[in-house]
């Protein structure tokens, strides 16, 4: 079977304009972009010297030392690539053109209320805005995410993440001091795609955990999304597995009617260097009995995702595409189902002195 699950690339050349200079942009943005073939036209950051350096090792032909510079110089059709912390976005957003497309790294804000300044202004400058949650294209989500509106699983109602690795927090050093480090900057990413497929949940149960030893705010999350008495969602994140690979673990599972969907996630493992995805199927054979099949599939979450993210982007804003998937607009029901996460950790379970 062949399984389409590559992003459509625009039809037109629409230059990027990145806004910060952080490891992720190395890693995933311009690697993305250049196998996209997608031009980059500029590059600024609050330190010019990263800005300059990234520049020099990508071949980026301009470096502003500011985003008014930025804006000033850029082409009329410019995709705006926002890649800072979540509490510079208002203060940029308000400096692009109204009128503009912008991707904004996730996560949209550090909580709901930060979502809806964030909302606000988009809509209020009239601009196309979308935030980067490329797991929604990872090539093993967008596989699974064919199988299933095809109906060859069937009626979807089971979906887990299992997430058991070392996550090696101080390659992150922005992220890793936060106050909602896990959820709000790890488990979102699962979150959304649940979102994706299955839409908003009903209600939320949640609880997220710190690490004895570790100075972090949390490290390990078991999150229960509601969709009633059938469809099953469930989100467990442990990164502090340091006992050796042998029983790490980091998957997606999908279940329906008429079959199976898992995929590996190997970038998580053994990250940055990551191990290979692994993308099975199963569904019944000519015999009546389940039978799982490999489907090797090319590139990863990264950088591969960070061309689903901006593609769709500029496609929806070309015309191309009638539907932007990560809109800001969408992704506020993934904020709203993180804030829920918090309120619902902080509130605690059902007390047994109670009973």
């Amino acid at each position: 079977m062949q399984i389409p699950y590559k992003p459509e690339l625009p039809k037109t050349n629409q230059p990027i304009v990145i806004i910060g200079a952080s490891g992720i942009v190395k890693d995933a943005h311009l690697p993305a972009y250049k196998m996209a073939g997608f031009e980059v036209f500029g590059i600024t950051n609050r330190t010019f010297a990263k800005a300059q350096a990234m520049a020099a090792e990508f071949g980026i032909p301009h470096v502003f030392e500011t985003v008014a510079d930025a804006v000033q110089h850029a082409p009329a059709n410019a995709v705006y690539d926002i890649t800072v912390m979540p509490e510079q976005y208002i203060e940029i957003l308000e400096q692009l053109p109204d009128g503009a497309a912008v991707l904004i790294q996730k996560p949209m804000g550090n909580d709901l209320a930060e979502a809806k300044e964030i909302l606000e202004v988009c809509e209020r400058k009239n601009l196309v805005g979308a935030i980067n949650f490329q797991l929604r294209f990872a090539p093993f989500v967008a596989a699974a995410r064919y199988l299933i509106n095809e109906g060859i699983i069937g009626e979807l109602y089971d979906m887990e993440f299992k997430v058991t690795v070392n996550t090696p927090w101080e390659l992150f050093p922005l992220v890793k001091v936060h106050p909602r480090l896990e959820i709000l900057f790890h488990s979102v990413h699962y979150i959304d795609c649940i979102r994706s497929f299955v839409g908003d949940p009903k209600s939320v149960l949640a609880k997220t955990w710190r690490h004895p030893s570790k100075d972090l705010s949390s490290s390990r999350s078991t999150i229960i999304l509601d969709y009633g008495d059938t469809m099953r969602a469930v989100i467990n994140t442990n990164h502090d597995h340091h006992f050796g690979p042998e029983h790490e673990e980091s998957y997606i599972k999908w279940e329906g009617t008429k079959g199976a969907v898992k995929a590996k996630m190997g970038l998580l493992m053994n990250y940055p260097a990551g191990l290979e995805d692994v993308f099975e199927y199963s569904v019944q054979n000519e015999a009546g009995k389940y039978e799982w099949k490999k489907v090797q599939l090319e590139g990863s979450w990264f950088p591969e995702a960070f061309v689903g993210t901006m593609a769709n982007l500029m496609r929806y804003k070309e015309g191309s595409d009638s539907e932007l998937f990560a809109s800001v607009e969408n992704v506020l029901g993934t904020m709203k189902v993180v804030e829920a996460c918090y309120v619902s950790n902080r509130n605690g379970g059902i007390s047994l002195g109670e009973l």
